[in-house]
């Protein structure tokens, strides 16, 4: 059952929308409930009592949260928020519920903002009937919009969205590339009908695919396959990197870069950083993980020591303890392949990069 952690607020107008929240609040336990002050009739710690019309509470609560749950009729909803809308990027999940609770409505924001996931959830709650009207759902074709979004996967050029969205709900042919990345994100003995897996990127150029979409942690180029295509970064690289106390973030970045344009990878498929745990922290390591909002895993030398690798260098044996960093402690956090060996920028910096098994 789906488990939702962003903030949800929900706004009743009537006794019975209260009892309903009630209801939905006993499973999101820190869903936040608003209700008119003119209703209160008795002190209850859960409710947040407001005496401002309703459009200010939705106006507000429509820009701090990640879903709003109305307990009131789909049309005054829809006029109340007309006004707020911006994108389906920035979007809250909206969700109508009736006064009966009859009927489950996903309103806004259905594949990205989790309005429909979240719509079969509540409808489960409450014993009601779910209504879900994107195309993708009603058709059990695939949301190319939500396309392993399970794993992590970016989606790259998001522009192509739509267009691709529109071609695989009209069972238009279709090509599917992947080379990395997690394969269980369909059954791919039931694949639609529409939708054709190729084993060369080459393959997506053939004129009776209209779109593509392509799952791969490698640099696209191609114009051509850029132009129908919907990438999508899965996080299969984990970057080992040897550093001296002293290497900045700014070292690092440039060597890193370097390293993902030489071998044609792509920087949004950085799963992790990987080092060794020094005696004192290596600031420009720290600074280059947060900026980037990649997380870091350091390995004690025991930890690294029994790590078998191509490029062991007694060197860093004399100085770490270990005849390995960048390249082992990427091995030992991916479980996987090294794809690029171990590359030097003296002084400072060494780097590895391994993809996950």
């Amino acid at each position: 059952m789906l488990k939702h952690t962003g903030k949800i607020a929900i706004i009743a107008i009537t006794k019975n929308g209260i009892q309903i929240s009630k209801l939905i609040k006993n499973k999101i336990p820190e869903a936040l409930v608003f209700v008119p002050e003119k209703l209160k009739s008795d002190f209850n710690p859960n409710i947040i009592w407001f005496k401002e019309p309703v459009s200010e509470i939705i106006n507000e609560q429509f820009k701090v949260n990640d879903a709003l749950v109305c307990i009131f009729s789909l049309g005054a909803v829809v006029r109340l928020i007309s006004n707020l809308l911006k994108d389906k990027k920035t979007d809250p999940a909206v969700i109508v519920i009736d006064d009966q609770a009859t009927f489950v409505i996903s309103t806004l924001s259905g594949h990205l903002g989790g309005a429909n996931a979240l719509t079969r959830f509540m409808a489960s709650i409450l014993s009601s009937t779910p209504v879900i009207t994107t195309a993708a759902d009603v058709n059990k074709t695939i949301s190319v919009d939500l396309l392993g979004q399970e794993f992590g996967w970016e989606i790259e050029n998001f522009i192509n969205v739509t267009k691709t969205s529109a071609l695989m709900v009209n069972e238009e042919n279709i090509a599917i590339f992947q080379d990395s990345g997690e394969r269980n994100w369909w059954n791919l003995n039931k694949l639609p009908k529409n939708v054709t897996l190729v084993e060369k990127l080459e393959e997506t150029l053939n004129d009776k695919f209209r779109g593509c979409l392509i799952i791969t942690d490698k640099l696209v180029t191609n114009k051509n396959i850029l132009s129908k295509s919907v990438i999508y970064r899965p996080k299969t690289l984990v970057v080992g990197i040897g550093v001296h106390w002293n290497t900045t973030k700014k070292e690092i970045f440039d060597g890193l870069t370097s390293v993902l344009e030489k071998n044609m990878l792509s920087f949004s498929c950085i799963k992790a950083l990987t080092s060794i745990k020094k005696n004192i922290d290596v600031k420009g390591l720290l600074e280059f993980s947060k900026e980037h909002k990649l997380p870091l895993r350091l390995y004690t030398k025991e930890e690294l020591e029994g790590i078998a690798v191509p490029n062991p260098s007694d060197i860093v044996k004399k100085y770490e303890q270990v005849a390995s960093i960048s390249e082992a402690s990427s091995l030992l956090y991916s479980n996987g392949s090294l794809i690029v060996q171990k590359q030097k920028f003296p002084p400072n910096l060494t780097i590895a990069i391994a993809r996950t098994g």
